[in-house]
């Protein structure tokens, strides 16, 4: 009898989990508080801390407004210090469904640089599909120098974050504050949109994977536009304003316009080159401007 009834509530769970309708992901910025993490080459700079933070907020948006059917939690909105148990108990006690840790890296060698995703071990499937998914993306459309995915044993040690969690969950490190080059790239504004799209595409790409029944479509975008017909090719969107004259836009060779929009999207800002009057013309700048790291630019037709 005992065994009849723990097949019908093994029955019961396994029914409630295919019938997942949403799913929950919480953000964790690494330390925080009286942690400041790894410290940058300049006191001017910000400490790991609060490079994490700042890239977690824009990752909890990308994937807030972009994906239906999707709460995002955090472990901290502030600098103040969570323990590494409230850290874990929060992600196992709130219902969620995957956790991302986010950090900044630091070596005694400031000529070492990249991104590194840490998982537990190759046994966390799941964690390693993800991270190598997030690794990829870093490499092929953020263009950074991607170090792969590491595990425990990789660095000689458990981490607690991945070693306790019960739900699939990756570590990232998002890029090495000791060295000049990268730590002025962390610091950016520019550099925090790409790494938070660059980790919101890759997770979009993996939960859409495993959650196949659940509707993930973005809410619709109202964008004004311009009365004009003419094309403009969109080279990227971002939820804080940048300065046109950052050098990733210098290698364009063309003037970039800022454009701030009305949009219920978190994006505030989008980013053009044109306008052009035929889509030939278009075409050959985008192909142009993804030749020069900008690889999901798009045509964009103005009436």
């Amino acid at each position: 009898m005992r065994f009849i009834l723990f097949l019908f509530y093994l029955t019961l769970n396994i029914v409630g989990f295919t019938q997942k309708s949403s799913i929950t992901i919480l953000i964790d910025p690494g330390h925080g508080g009286k942690d400041p993490g790894h410290l940058p080459l300049k006191d001017s700079l910000m400490q790991e801390k609060d490079i994490a933070l700042k890239i977690a907020m824009k990752l909890g948006e990308y994937l807030t407004y972009n994906l239906s059917n999707v709460k995002v939690i955090y472990t901290r909105t502030t600098d103040t210090y969570p323990s590494l148990d409230d850290r874990v108990d929060q992600a196992n006690n709130s219902n969620v469904d995957y956790m991302i840790s986010l950090h900044v890296n630091g070596s005694p060698n400031p000529a070492i640089v990249g991104t590194e995703t840490h998982i537990h071990n190759y046994d966390a499937k799941a964690s390693y599909k993800w991270a190598y998914l997030i690794e990829e993306q870093f490499k092929n459309r953020a263009g950074r120098k991607s170090r792969g995915v590491k595990t425990g044993a990789d660095i000689g040690h458990s981490l607690q974050i991945l070693k306790y969690t019960k739900m699939p969950t990756v570590l990232i490190e998002c890029g090495f504050i000791t060295n000049e080059s990268e730590g002025k790239y962390l610091n950016s504004v520019y550099g925090q949109e790409i790494i938070a799209s660059a980790i919101f595409r890759a997770t979009r790409d993996f939960v859409k994977a495993k959650h196949p029944k659940i509707n993930f479509d973005p809410p619709q975008d109202l964008t004004s536009q311009p009365d004009q017909p003419h094309y403009k090719v969109q080279i990227m969107a971002s939820i804080d304003p940048l300065k046109t004259d950052i050098a990733e836009f210098k290698k364009l060779d063309t003037p970039v316009e800022r454009v701030e929009v009305q949009s219920t999207s978190m994006y505030k800002y989008k980013y053009y080159v044109g306008p052009f009057l035929s889509k030939k013309d278009a075409k050959k700048v985008q192909k142009s401007v993804q030749s020069n790291g900008f690889k999901d630019a798009y045509i964009v037709y103005f009436e």
